[in-house]
C-alpha cells in the first residue's frame, strides 16, 4: 500500500482564561501535542482512548475542522503531496471533496428541514458538481449503495431510526467520491445488532469505492473487527501503534496493556481481571513531566518521571512510546480469554484461541 497521509507534530492547544493587563491566555489545554503517524491508501486505521484523550479533536484537525496550533499535513493526491496546513480557504474547500467526516450523532449530524434527497445531494450541489437529472442519479446511486430505500428519498430525517439515518450520513459524506473519511464514533450511538450492520457496510463501500478510514472509537471489540492497524492515544499524545493483532496480543506499552483487560470477556463463567489504574488522569493544561502515563503505570521508575519516551519502533510496524517496552511482559486480550470483536459479527479479525 502507498502512503495516502502523513500527519507530523500536530498540536491543537485551546486558549483558557486571561491574565494581565493585555488579556493573554492564562493556559491552554493540551488537546493533542505533538502527534505523528501515517496512514496508508486504502487501510482502516483505529484510534482509541478514554474520553478526552483527544481522538475527536485529532480527527477534526486531520481535516482542518479544527485549525492545529501547529504542525504538517501532507497528504498525497493524483501523485502529488499537498501540504494540508499551507491551503487557503478556497485551497481547502476544494481538498474536502476527497476528505470527508461521518459524526457520532446521527440524529443531530442532519439537516431536519431538508429531505433526504437534499441532504445526500447538498455536497454536489455547493461544489457545483452537479444539477437536474445529474444530480438525482447519483443522489439514487449511493442512497442504494448505502442500503437506503430509494422510495424514501422524500421523506425528512425524523422519520427513520438512528441506524437509517447513520446510512443518511454516510451516502452525503460519500456523495463527492472523496479517497479518506473520518469515522467519529460513527457506531457509537447505535444498538448493537445496528452497530454490525453499519461497520459491514463500511466494510463493504471501502472495497467498492476504494476509500481510506481513520476509525475513532472506544468499542475495542469493534475497532479489532474494523481495522487494520490501531492507534492508542493518552493525554494528547500517540502511546502505541501497531498492526491490530499485534496490538491486542502483544501490547507493549502499559496503558494498552490496561485497556485490553477492560474488554469484555466473552465466557461468562470466567473471571475478568482486570487492570486498574490508579489515581485520576492528569490535567491536560498542566500534563506531567516525562512520560504522560507515568502518574498511573504500576512499572513507572525514575526514568519515567524525568525523561519523556520517544515513539519509537519496537518491532516491524509497531511503535511504542515507553522506556522499559522491551523489558515488560504485558498481557494482551487474549490473555484473559476474550475473543477481541463482537460476537455477532461475522468474519472477524481476531478470534480467541488462534
Amino acid at each position: 500500500m502507498s502512503k495516502l497521509l502523513k500527519i507530523t507534530d500536530i498540536k491543537v492547544h485551546f486558549p483558557i482564561g486571561k491574565a494581565g493587563f493585555f488579556g493573554r491566555p492564562a493556559g491552554y489545554v493540551r488537546a493533542v501535542d505533538g502527534v505523528s503517524f501515517e496512514i496508508q491508501r486504502g487501510e482502516t486505521l483505529g484510534l482509541v482512548g478514554e474520553s478526552g484523550s483527544g481522538k475527536t479533536t485529532l480527527g477534526r484537525a486531520v481535516l482542518r475542522a479544527i485549525e492545529p496550533t501547529g504542525g504538517q499535513i501532507v497528504y498525497e493526491h493524483d501523485g502529488t503531496s499537498v501540504d494540508i496546513m499551507a491551503l487557503d480557504r478556497k485551497g481547502l474547500r476544494a481538498m474536502w471533496r476527497h476528505m470527508q467526516m461521518i459524526f457520532q450523532d446521527p440524529y443531530s449530524s442532519l439537516n431536519p428541514r431538508m429531505t433526504v434527497r437534499d441532504v445526500i445531494g447538498e455536497p454536489l450541489i455547493a461544489n457545483k458538481l452537479a444539477k437536474g437529472s445529474a444530480l438525482s442519479d447519483r443522489v439514487v446511486d449511493m442512497a442504494q449503495r448505502c442500503g437506503l430505500d430509494v422510495e424514501h428519498l422524500g421523506r425528512f430525517p425524523h422519520a427513520f431510526s438512528g441506524g437509517q439515518r447513520q446510512r443518511i450520513a454516510i451516502a452525503r459524506a460519500l456523495i463527492l467520491h472523496p479517497e479518506f473519511i473520518v469515522c467519529d464514533e460513527a457506531v457509537s450511538a447505535l444498538d448493537v445488532s445496528i452497530q454490525a450492520q453499519i461497520l459491514n457496510l463500511l466494510a463493504d463501500l471501502q472495497v467498492q469505492l476504494n476509500l481510506t478510514y481513520l476509525f475513532i472509537a472506544h468499542d475495542l471489540a469493534a475497532v479489532a473487527y474494523a481495522c487494520d492497524r490501531v492507534a492508542v492515544m493518552y493525554l494528547g499524545q500517540i502511546a502505541e501503534i501497531a498492526p491490530t493483532e499485534k496490538l491486542y496480543y502483544t501490547p507493549k506499552h502499559p496503558y494498552t496493556e490496561a485497556l485490553m483487560s477492560a474488554i469484555p470477556e466473552a465466557d461468562p463463567s470466567r473471571v475478568m481481571q482486570p487492570v486498574f489504574l490508579t489515581g485520576e488522569r492528569p490535567s491536560p493544561t498542566n500534563p506531567p513531566d516525562g512520560c504522560r502515563f507515568q502518574t498511573r503505570c504500576r512499572y513507572a521508575t525514575d526514568a519515567c518521571r524525568t525523561s519523556i519516551p520517544k515513539l519509537r519502533e519496537h518491532a516491524t510496524g509497531h511503535w511504542v512510546a515507553c522506556h522499559h517496552a522491551e523489558e515488560l511482559t504485558l498481557k494482551g486480550a487474549l490473555e484473559h480469554g476474550v475473543a477481541a470483536r463482537p460476537a455477532h459479527l461475522d468474519s472477524p479479525t481476531i478470534q480467541a484461541g488462534t
